[in-house]
């Protein structure tokens, strides 16, 4: 299974770097935003969509990070392609908790890698915290 997902960031009014962070209620983490590829889909649409569903933000496209590959809860193999990802210049967020997000958490560097479940998120900030 294809999926994509996007490392979001932005710059605070003080300056810091801070990454967007979903919390799924289905599983009580929290995590990087990330779905399934539709058919007929491009990975990196994929991706900008599902960081906007999940997040309220319409984000433009930077360089592409690590790639993840497991098994997910059924069994079923998983690929995950992200990119790094800012949001479109005078956008606001329209982030309206459902089932499947009900937060989204700007957090520092640090405070991500207190609040991310998954290792191969916590690498993907550090990968995105060495890039201008």
């Amino acid at each position: 299974m294809r999926a994509g997902g996007g490392v979001l960031r932005r710059r605070s009014t003080n300056g810091r770097t801070q990454y967007a962070l979903v919390h799924r209620p289905r599983y009580d983490d929290w995590s990087l935003p990330k779905g399934k590829v539709d058919p007929g889909e491009t990975d990196e649409e994929a991706a900008l969509r599902e960081v906007e569903e999940e997040t309220g933000v319409h984000g433009t496209l930077g360089p592409e990070l690590e790639a993840t590959r497991y098994r997910d809860r059924k069994g079923r193999m998983k690929h995950v392609r992200y990119w790094l990802m800012e949001p479109a210049d005078g956008e606001s967020p329209t982030f309206r908790p459902n089932d499947e997000i009900d937060d989204v958490r700007w957090c520092s560097p640090v405070e991500a890698g207190k609040l991310l479940h998954h290792e191969h998120d916590r690498k993907l900030i550090g990968d995105a915290e060495a890039l201008p």
